[in-house]
């Protein structure tokens, strides 16, 4: 039997690689029905740190096509990707398309599949920030009216299905699976700790240390809403380097956050910031667990933070894992300099020690996530 996946964003291939996994497994246990899985790039990141060292480092199969769609506004990236998907699922002719998340790439996944009668199936649905200015609510709401299996990694996300009159029925299958992203963190973090060296290749301590114990912020920045608007980078950008003034900040610079620097002449403005290139997934979960907090305005990576028990400010108005936000681990920041520091200072008195509960699953979404379409395509 043949399943599309169809990724395209540097998330995507951390999500996609979990469900891989349990593919593998599921055709270990299962001689008599196997499951091709065929994967499209569409090539919606395509710098190396974005891109290649991910299937590298991982060891994720190579895509079975690359699209190389590139950059561009998102009606003609989303143009292209379509284009070049649907002559390939003519061609395949797969039981069922996998997207992930909220990009462009899952948005053109799934219209591809739907136009040709091919069911969609949707790993992390149901997510809502409420907020429609932003590209990824609106891939969000479209994709899961679309797609024929709903895979939702937390109750509030089934609860944000059931408002719009998504739910269980004869024409689509709903089910809080768990979040795979956790299936990753729990595979990947043990291996992050004897193969990453980024602590020690950027001078910042030692894990576990007493003597050499870390003492960084990290920061990540990348969404459009924040790095194509100047007041708001600014905004951020001076917040990160008043911080820095007692504590190395530390900010793997995305190439959208990059290129809007230099556009508003921002590359040299903090001298208290470490600017590095992008790091591979394995050094980011070491940077991530080591960090005295994260300031970001990635969903990704506020949940990575909750898992962590590393205090997160979300660089938003909202969010769309408000669960993070209830339980304590996360606080809502936006982007003003002021309110970034007020709530910075809080860090001392937020307890890592929080009971965390399990919101985002057991651990086991990917292989449930296989089964549940297994079960379907018999």
């Amino acid at each position: 039997m043949n399943i599309v996946t169809v990724v395209g964003a540097r998330p995507q291939f951390i999500k996609a690689g979990a469900v891989s996994r349990a593919i593998w497994a599921f055709n270990k246990e299962h001689s008599k029905r196997q499951i091709r899985e065929i994967l499209i790039h569409s090539g919606q990141h395509y710098d190396y740190m974005m891109d290649r060292v991910f299937f590298k480092e991982l060891e994720l199969p190579e895509p079975d096509y690359h699209l190389g769609v590139g950059s561009g506004s998102h009606g003609r990236q989303t143009g292209m990707m379509l284009e070049k998907i649907e002559p390939i699922l003519q061609k395949e002719n797969p039981k069922v398309v996998m997207v992930y998340g909220d990009t462009n790439s899952t948005l053109a996944g799934a219209l591809a599949a739907i136009k040709l009668h091919i069911p969609v199936a949707h790993v992390e649905a149901g997510l809502r920030s409420y907020n429609r200015d932003m590209p990824e609510e609106i891939n969000r709401i479209v994709t899961d009216h679309l797609s024929t299996f709903l895979f939702c990694p937390t109750t509030q996300a089934l609860r944000n299905l059931q408002k719009e009159g998504i739910r269980e029925g004869n024409s689509s299958t709903v089910r809080r699976v768990g979040d795979v992203m956790y299936d990753s963190i729990l595979y990947y973090s043990e291996v992050a700790e004897t193969r990453s060296t980024i602590l020690k290749d950027l001078n910042l301590g030692t894990p576990n240390s007493e003597l050499d114990p870390p003492n960084y912020f990290l920061a990540t920045l990348h969404r459009a809403e924040n790095t194509d608007n100047s007041q708001r980078l600014k905004s951020i950008l001076r917040a990160l380097d008043e911080i820095g003034r007692d504590t190395p900040v530390i900010l793997p610079l995305h190439p959208r956050t990059k290129k809007m620097m230099r556009v508003y002449h921002l590359l040299s403005s903090s001298p208290r910031v470490r600017l590095i290139d992008p790091v591979s997934y394995l050094n980011m979960l070491t940077l991530e667990k080591n960090a005295k907090a994260i300031l970001t305005d990635s969903g990704g990576v506020q949940k990575e933070a909750y898992w962590f028990r590393v205090p997160c400010f979300t660089l938003r108005n909202e969010t769309e894992w408000v669960e993070t936000v209830v339980s304590g681990w996360n606080v809502l920041v936006g982007t003003g300099t002021q309110r970034i520091l007020k709530e910075l200072r809080r860090v001392k008195r937020r307890r890592r020690s929080l009971e965390r509960n399990k919101i985002f699953g057991d651990g086991k979404a990917s292989r449930k996530i296989v089964h549940i379409v297994m079960q379907y395509c018999r």
